[in-house]
């Protein structure tokens, strides 16, 4: 895979929903209304992972998870990220209160 040069990463992000470059990842932090809601969110995110083979870092501190995508192969972000990003915001609830931006 190669790299996404700055153009294509703040392209990528623009379509994104609420993910921000931190070096060389692609970031999400999202706040549940519980702590099994976060966790059902992990076991989504862990679903849509498998099926492209390509794994995030993630977080969970109670009810809040952040989200980390980097190709460590190839030692930034590529286009598996940005996919992956995508995939990941199908599986945020839509539901009222089923995973928003963290605040602070």
């Amino acid at each position: 895979m190669e790299l996404l040069d700055d153009t294509a990463i703040a392209a990528a992000l623009a379509d994104l929903d609420g993910w921000e470059r931190d070096g060389d990842a692609l970031v999400r932090a999202l706040r549940f209304p519980s702590f099994l809601d976060a966790i059902a969110f992990i076991v989504r995110v862990a679903d849509v992972a498998e099926a492209a083979d390509h794994h995030p870092e993630l977080t969970n501190v109670y009810w809040n998870v952040s989200v980390r995508l980097t190709t460590h192969d190839a030692g930034g972000i590529t286009a598996r990220d940005v996919d992956l990003a995508r995939a990941i915001d199908g599986v945020v609830d839509p539901a009222p209160g089923g995973g928003h931006p963290a605040e602070g």
